[in-house]
């Protein structure tokens, strides 16, 4: 249910919309404020809409919210006034990409949809990205609401996790919530891994940087993060491990790695400029950085949980193929 105070037309592009009340409906207990005003403000600049939230003008049954707040079925939502942006026309996905990205995908059956993601495409469009692998899958058939269940950076290949109908997207985001989805990565590192090293566990911080930029570092003041650490090969100058991330931090494995002394090959933000392109002789192709598996609770309690891989795409595999070579 929606009260709304109105809408006009502005001058400078775009509509003017006046405050309205939303009523927050069956199908959406669970999802972030952000999220859900991101869905419902779809041609409101995100920027506008996380400053929204930030100077308190939105506000749940008359309290102020946090981006992470969490709605609940029945709740009122006030949606502040606000002005759309002039719309341009849709971006269009080139088909080459539409095919290769359609040809990605690993699992379907009537609740989700599973993309083994290739590196260097964006989860989904926005923040000055066109589009991504959303808009490339969508439209789907039987799927009118494909929604992304959670994310992964651009240049991290991978599992990727999507859902085609409402209940089953509250399912997997209560899974990511509550911790009881379980992700595994593959990842390249700078140096020979100390065999008793394990566990990484140090609090990180976002920070918004003087130039404008977002960065993740190990910080007192920060949220607990933890991630488990196995060998899975050693290499000449690297190491290949295998991290089974506890919590699900920003940038967590990236932070974690490069703070201990071994920075994953590529990272473009964390790792020392000299191991961003090369190691020695060997051209690094891009963040060496691979969402392996993941398993997720199934919807019904007396069914076995799901299980997805994605196996290692042809650049890390040709990079690791690179590394042996050296010995």
């Amino acid at each position: 249910m929606t009260q709304s105070k109105g809408k006009s037309n502005h001058s400078g592009g775009g509509e003017r919309h006046g405050a309205r009340l939303y009523e927050i409906e069956s199908g959406e207990g669970g999802q972030r404020v952000d999220n859900l005003l991101l869905r419902l403000l779809k041609n409101v600049p995100k920027s506008r809409v996380y400053a929204m939230v930030r100077k308190g003008e939105v506000r749940l049954d008359g309290g102020r919210v946090k981006v992470t707040t969490r709605v609940q079925p029945g709740q009122k939502l006030r949606i502040p006034p606000h002005q759309t942006a002039e719309q341009g026309p849709e971006p269009t996905v080139p088909e080459a990409l539409r095919s290769q990205v359609r040809e990605a995908v690993i699992f379907e059956d009537r609740d989700v949809l599973v993309l083994g993601k290739p590196p260097g495409l964006a989860a989904h469009g926005g923040s000055g990205v066109r589009f991504g692998a959303l808009e490339a899958l969508s439209p789907w058939p039987e799927a009118p609401a494909l929604a992304l269940a959670h994310r992964l950076d651009r240049d991290t290949s991978g599992v990727l996790l999507l859902a085609k109908r409402r209940a089953a997207l509250r399912h997997l985001q209560q899974a990511f919530r509550e911790r009881t989805a379980k992700k595994r990565y593959l990842a390249v590192v700078a140096g020979t891994w100390p065999a008793h090293l394990r566990r990484l566990e140090a609090p990180l911080e976002r920070v918004l940087a003087k130039n404008g930029e977002r960065f993740v570092r190990v910080s007192q003041a920060g949220k607990p993060a933890r991630t488990e650490v196995s060998v899975v090969e050693r290499l000449p100058g690297a190491t290949l491990l295998s991290l089974a991330p506890e919590t699900g931090r920003t940038h967590q494995l990236r932070v974690h790695l490069s703070h201990a002394g071994f920075p994953i090959l590529g990272d473009e933000k964390y790792a020392p400029p000299a191991l961003r392109k090369v190691l020695g002789a060997v051209p690094v192709p891009r963040l060496a950085l691979h969402a392996q598996a993941l398993t997720v609770p199934a919807r019904d309690p007396e069914h076995a949980p799901w299980h997805f891989e994605a196996p290692l795409p042809a650049d890390l595999e040709a990079l690791l193929s690179a590394l042996r070579a050296q010995r």
